[in-house]
């Protein structure tokens, strides 16, 4: 596709100033740049010295936000940052507006390696899943533990419900899409959204409802909100169709790393039925099926995950103990 179908964005140093984003109780927020990207890393300070690093990546259209209700519970277990990737929460668009897998991916290993924190406990959701699968594939020395949910690696046939998302990535869709809900508020946005990617809409507290709104007033005002939305569902469609050494189901058949893969009964995004398929691909694998979940487990059952997650370091740590003795 060319670049051109799509709306120029203006360069990041002379974009307007949104509202401030949402930094919650225990978090900070601050800005990496690095060679083409610069990324917000919001993160937990750690609760006492010697945690192990984690590194959070979030899905199509959310932000480091999506994972804040698991990183405090994982405290005092790893030492928890959370990266909004190129042209989502805070970070502003790539320098070359290149929004495919390995462009996101690339963005990741640039900050693991300025940052020095690997090997790291890896997480990532939906989009972040398949950017994740790629880092872990791709340069394993920076990955202790890979826990995936609803990760979105290609399926063959794709849920009627996902396919609207998918919509977004064809040429002039999104730019249709944004004149025909023109008229919407920021709240029927959000139901919308909360509707799709929930199980069950109803365990979304008013005040975490309130604070999405707000969140996507703040990034409705940003004049490459669209285009970063459209071109990352295009990155991802496009890397559904590669094969070989780049597929993603075939870089996760290469992945050593202990993996925690989490699906939900009630995705509409992420077919309930991979489940089984990402266990068998990933070599050394535990699965957690939540049948009432949606597509963002981490936000809708993050004691469970929480759980699931610290059972996935004591028996890595254990593991590790044992082949070091």
């Amino acid at each position: 596709m060319s670049s051109t179908e799509l709306p120029s964005v203006p360069p990041t140093s002379v974009l307007p100033k949104a509202i401030a984003v949402r930094v919650a109780e225990g978090e900070r927020l601050r800005s990496a740049r690095l060679p083409g990207v610069t990324l917000a890393i919001r993160s937990r300070p750690p609760a006492r010295e010697g945690l192990e690093p984690a590194l959070y990546v979030h899905g199509l259209g959310g932000s480091s936000q999506n994972w804040s209700a698991l990183m405090a519970l994982l405290d005092g277990v790893v030492a928890s940052e959370a990266v909004d990737l190129p042209g989502f929460g805070d970070s502003p668009p790539p320098d070359d507006g290149n929004y495919s897998i390995t462009a996101h991916a690339r963005a990741v290993i640039r900050h693991l390696d300025a940052a020095d924190r690997g090997p790291v406990h890896l997480f990532g959701n939906s989009l972040g899943g398949a950017v994740s699968t790629r880092v872990a594939a791709v340069r394993p020395d920076l990955v202790r533990t890979l826990t995936l949910v609803s990760p979105a690696l290609p399926e063959l046939r794709v849920q009627r419900t996902a396919v609207p998302t998918g919509l977004v990535g064809l040429p002039g869709v999104a730019a249709l899409f944004s004149r025909f809900t023109r008229e919407w508020t920021a709240e029927q946005r959000v139901r919308g959204v909360t509707a799709l990617c929930y199980g069950d809409p109803g365990r979304v507290s008013p005040e975490a409802f309130r604070h999405a709104v707000e969140e996507l007033e703040r990034r409705l005002q940003l004049p490459y909100f669209w285009d970063a939305l459209t071109r990352s569902t295009r990155g991802l469609l496009s890397a559904y169709t590669l094969g070989g050494q780049h597929g993603l189901w075939r870089q996760a058949e290469r992945i050593l790393a202990p993996t925690l893969l989490v699906y939900g009964g009630r995705d509409q995004l992420v077919g309930f039925r991979m489940a089984q398929r990402a266990a068998r691909s990933f070599r050394d694998s535990r699965l957690l099926t939540l049948p009432d979940a949606g597509h963002v487990a981490m936000m809708e059952y993050p004691e469970t995950v929480a759980t699931a997650v610290r059972e996935l370091l004591a028996e890595t740590a254990t593991t590790t103990e044992t082949a070091g003795g």
